[in-house]
């Protein structure tokens, strides 16, 4: 049986005894090392180097998830495995479960057309860097929304613009005149041709999106599918998903019989009558409709980002296809894969408990404050006292930093953050921002470096501070290198 050896600092090695303890039927046999710190989150790869002594008596050896430094350099130097666990010892168990079946999320069957509804409206340069962001945001296709009644005298430019950008484009309009010019100026798409605009694609050499004159009127769908589908040209048919509460139920039942009249033919879903017309969080309501549309198999989903509330559609799409993908391919539920459409609520908020939290308090030693949640709240400790509550502002007469202005600032915002946590429930790292998923974005950390002092970091003073070492988090314990 593999022999992992996990290092930890002074004030959480008994919290990662008990949880490696805790575990029911690890596939290994452990042991603990403290390797002469008091906080694990300041473990460095050349710390270990200095004072972890070989040979080691095993197979793997385990750094906390927050170490800096370069570990391939480490592994070589002892003979063996080193890795860094998860950020929070509390997700081992977690972290176990899931080794070998980890995804990266690499893989979809759902191509992303992305409307830019306003497009008459803008200049060609400000089209361009509008299709630039949605393509880093995950869409396959550029769609140029005409407006009624909206002269668009330069879609031809702007189709040769984005096209000149390598960028795949749609032409979405109820005019047939513009439809085709939309065609002879090159793009990929028209959207959309009913059973009596068919002769458009005579025209053109675009692939045309087919719907039905009418939401109801399956039959003017079927008869347009069926006419392309004799002359074996490629197309994509969509039976319309109408809004809450107008008939979605119904429009979903369409999409099914679509699927079972045509088991092959290559289906789009346009999803903005739901996401823009429904006031509550897109991430979860685009999971649910790319669960719908990958049991579809469908070929394509068109969205908008019109509403503010739906300014990250794209991007929620595009890691809500790839969930639902996976799910679909391995027949499994779409849980454990990824929690980035977990924008507001966090599936494990409070990893410590309000006992655990006391007991680590209790062995602190040094001026320091430390920030945590649990479910009673926030708690804010140092070697003077701990104490717990929901109101930043109740909690801040405690910490005595009315003489400290930075320190003042940074524990107001680092309380603020542990508020807005626990209020909805999310995961709080102290020196870290809130986790949004792919709400927000957030720069990957280079974990090979170390960063530069804070500007927290100031000589010692009578004020009781903060727990920050560097710009970089170093957890909800962190501490100054002086405090060791």
């Amino acid at each position: 049986m593999e022999h992992i050896v996990f290092l930890t600092g002074r004030l959480a090695q008994r919290s990662l005894e008990r949880v490696l303890a805790g575990m029911e039927a690890a596939p290994f046999t452990w042991e603990v090392r403290e390797i002469g710190l008091q906080v694990a989150g300041l473990m460095t790869a050349d710390l270990i180097r200095r004072r972890l002594v070989p040979p080691l008596a095993a197979d793997r050896v385990m750094v906390p998830g927050r170490c800096r430094g370069d570990l391939e350099a480490l592994s070589a130097h002892f003979g063996m495995p080193v890795e860094r666990g998860p950020e929070e010892l509390k997700d081992l168990p977690r972290h176990f479960n899931r080794v070998g079946r980890v995804s990266t999320l690499d893989d979809y069957d759902i191509e992303i057309f992305a409307e830019i509804v306003d497009a008459p409206r803008l200049g060609v340069d400000a089209i361009v860097a509008r299709a630039a962001r949605l393509r880093a945001d995950g869409a396959n296709v550029i769609d140029l929304g005409c407006l009624p009644a909206t002269p668009f005298p330069h879609l031809e430019e702007a189709v040769a613009a984005l096209k000149g950008e390598g960028h795949r484009v749609s032409v979405d309009s109820v005019d047939s005149e513009e439809l085709l010019r939309g065609g002879r100026a090159g793009a990929d798409y028209l959207l959309s041709l009913t059973v009596d605009t068919l002769w458009i694609a005579d025209e053109v050499t675009s692939t045309p999106i087919l719907i039905p004159r009418e939401p109801a009127d399956e039959a003017s769908l079927y008869a347009a599918v069926e006419h392309f589908a004799r002359r074996g040209r490629p197309f994509l048919a969509d039976a319309i998903l109408d809004p809450i509460p107008f008939g979605l139920l119904e429009s979903l039942c369409r999409y099914r019989r679509l699927r079972e009249r045509f088991p092959e033919v290559a289906i789009m879903m346009g999803v903005g009558n739901v996401t823009e017309l429904t006031e509550a969080d897109t991430s979860g309501i685009n999971a649910v409709l790319f669960g719908i549309a990958a049991e579809l198999r469908a070929g394509a989903v068109l969205t908008t980002e019109v509403s503010k509330h739906a300014r990250r559609a794209v991007r929620e799409a595009d890691v809500a296809r790839r969930v639902m993908y996976q799910a679909r391919e391995t027949s499994s539920l779409p849980k454990g894969i990824t929690d980035a459409l977990m924008t507001v609520h966090g599936k494990y908020p409070f990893p410590d408990s309000p006992e655990e939290i006391a007991e680590t308090a209790r062995a602190v030693r040094d001026p320091s404050f430390r920030v945590q949640t649990s479910e009673h709240g926030l708690h804010v400790y140092n070697r003077d006292g701990h104490h717990v509550g929901s109101d930043p502002f109740a909690l801040f007469p405690h910490l005595g930093l009315e003489t400290d202005g930075s320190h003042a600032f940074y524990m107001g915002v680092e309380l603020a953050r542990a508020e807005i946590a626990w209020s909805l429930g999310k995961r709080y790292t102290q020196d870290q921002p809130l986790d949004w998923g792919c709400a927000a974005e957030r720069p990957a950390e280079d974990l090979l470096h170390q960063c530069a002092p804070a500007a927290t970091k100031r000589p010692r003073t009578p004020a009781p501070r903060a727990a920050t070492s560097t710009d970089c988090a170093q957890g909800a314990t962190s501490t100054h290198a002086d405090d060791l």
